[in-house]
């Protein structure tokens, strides 16, 4: 026991040290990254209470909606926990680099395995408390819930969180049992990916927005009964539900089988890990060692078409852009995320072809070009979001090897500006296209195809711009994972930055733009003075793009020049 105490002492020192001597810049990321979380616990509280304050309004139906509803809530997080403990512990138990010091410790196998087994719980269980705990209050608050309610959140809590636990390292002991860690870990990445790619279109193309219209149903038998969650009773998420819910609702009946259930699901679980552990654990961690294979299919091809595609630029900035995009597609976890991509936009396509325009009370007309103005936004935010994941960690991409940038003959101007254009092309394409087929089918005014178009235009080169700049800014080389990057402090203050820039361009164009339409549907011309007003707007407008592109750009290669590792 001391032994196992002492491995996983360096986390909590660390923890401890980082809390008692913060400098500056820690002391404003902790403040910020603490408003950030409150702020985000509030909204997301006030949402689940405004969602359950109206079901318990409902006669006959509300219970059984807010039954279902955290039925769900409670598979989804399940889920999600099994999936997270799936990928850290193939990190944890196998691919850190303090695990051969560990291994060569006096430490025996069984302590090593169980302190990494806590350092996985601790890493993945997070989420629970971040996005449940919100939502498990506003049940309590709508239901007036008792202490006791609040109690067994802790109780149901910490076994649904060693089930889950215990799973995701069983999958993965097994994996790395047959296939080497580095392959274990390709195939847990294109699993999951192919299972959440299909979830998603099944969840969108199942309309669920048909339940909130009991119109559409024949009857009320037909209704209740689209409203039932898949639940069974073989889902340790399921007999969370019906623990909760009977404290929720003061329900008197026995709830005896499902703490049986729970607790002896966990600790049969963590009986089997340690025992396959002694089994299997270090063949799979030897075999971990073994360095992973590379595959030449396809390289030719890539070459000659990044070599056609990038002639007509300088020769230093053509080779900076085929070797990025090389490192990309030899990355699976990178190249694959297109896939994600793509089921991202059909779906986003998908929405406004179903949007029952027909039913609302405000003129058709009308409602196309509005939704068509906001989409401008909405559109502008899912760029950000890519560009966070893609763009914003393209500095830090360079790794351990950027010393070689500098010292080269390239200059960091050069360099910086190359990743920009790198980027921005395909951004510039991807935008276009949402904005343009969303405008087609809200069939949309000639005034508004161009406006939007434009706008969307613009405003990538600023989110580009500010994910490149802020990304050279908040560099971090010694990255153990490029997803790291994006979750960043830097990722936090590159989104915040690119949603204040977008909401700012929308905020300045939809007066003029509101005037213009007014008087169109009207059969009105716009004054003069209006015609001052919307000229001086949309000048503001371009301003705000030039001082996004240029202010985090010229930061970007200040901070670079000054970097010193």
């Amino acid at each position: 026991m001391n032994i196992f105490r002492l491995l996983i002492s360096p986390r909590f020192v660390g923890f401890k040290n980082n809390l008692k001597g913060p400098g500056g810049g820690r002391r404003v990321k902790i403040l910020t990254l603490t408003v950030v979380g409150i702020l985000f616990w509030l909204v997301l509280f006030f949402l689940f209470y405004r969602v359950l304050a109206y079901f318990s309004s409902q006669e006959m139906i509300g219970d059984v909606l807010a039954r279902q509803l955290l039925a769900m809530v409670l598979l989804m997080f399940f889920s999600l926990l099994v999936f997270s403990h799936i990928v850290t512990a193939l990190s944890n138990l196998y691919l850190s680099q303090d695990l051969e010091l560990f291994h060569a410790s006096p430490a025996t196998l069984t302590e090593i395995f169980l302190s990494r087994s806590f350092y996985t719980v601790i890493d993945s269980s997070w989420m629970l408390i971040v996005f449940g705990l919100p939502v498990m209050m506003a049940y309590g608050v709508v239901y007036r819930a008792s202490l006791g309610y609040y109690l067994s959140l802790i109780y149901v809590s910490l076994p649904l969180m060693i089930i889950a636990a215990s799973l995701g390292i069983l999958v993965i002991m097994v994996l790395v049992g047959f296939f080497p860690a580095q392959r274990a870990r390709d195939i847990i990445f294109f699993l999951s990916l192919v299972v959440i790619i299909c979830l998603y279109f099944l969840f969108r193309f199942l309309r669920p927005e048909r339940l909130v219209n009991p119109d559409s149903f024949v009857s009320i038998a037909q209704y209740l009964g689209a409203l039932k969650a898949p639940d069974s009773p073989y889902l340790p998420s399921q007999w969370a539900t019906d623990l909760l819910w009977t404290r929720l609702t003061r329900y008197p009946g026995s709830q005896l089988l499902n703490h049986l259930l729970l607790w002896s699901t966990a600790l049969a679980l963590m009986v089997i890990d340690i025992w396959m552990a002694g089994l299997i654990y270090f063949r799979g961690f030897s075999k971990a060692q073994e360095a992973k294979r590379r595959t030449h299919v396809g390289r030719k091809i890539l070459e000659k078409t990044v070599s056609v595609l990038t002639r007509p630029l300088r020769p230093e900035t053509t080779s900076l852009i085929a070797k990025d995009v090389c490192t990309f597609f030899r990355d699976n976890s990178q190249w694959s995320q297109l896939l994600l991509l793509g089921a991202l936009v059909v779906v986003y396509l998908y929405n406004f072809s179903v949007l029952p325009l027909e039913r609302s009370p405000i003129k058709s007309v009308y409602l196309q070009n509005a939704l068509s103005f906001l989409n401008i936004g909405l559109a502008g935010f899912v760029i950000s979001a890519l560009s966070a994941r893609f763009i914003f960690p393209a500095v830090s991409a360079e790794g351990n090897a950027f010393w070689i940038i500098l010292s080269s003959p390239l200059s960091a101007r050069r360099f910086l500006w190359s990743k920009y254009f790198a980027y921005l092309i395909p951004m510039l394409i991807l935008a276009e296209v949402l904005i343009i087929y969303t405008n087609h089918l809200l069939r949309v005014t000639a005034f508004m195809m161009v406006l939007s178009s434009a706008t969307i235009f613009l405003l990538v080169f600023g989110i580009v711009a500010l994910g490149v700049g802020l990304g050279a800014i908040y560099p971090n080389f010694k990255h153990e994972n490029i997803a790291q990057v994006a979750t960043s402090f830097g990722g936090l203050i590159y989104m915040i930055s690119s949603s204040v820039f977008i909401a700012l361009v929308i905020v300045l164009e939809a007066g003029p733009v509101y005037t213009i339409l007014s008087a169109h549907f009207r059969g009105e011309a716009v004054t003069h003075v209006q015609w001052v007003w919307i000229t001086g707007s949309f000048i503001l407008v371009i301003f705000v793009q030039i001082v996004a592109v240029k202010k985090p750009m010229a930061a970007g290669l200040k901070s670079l020049s000054r970097y010193e590792g």
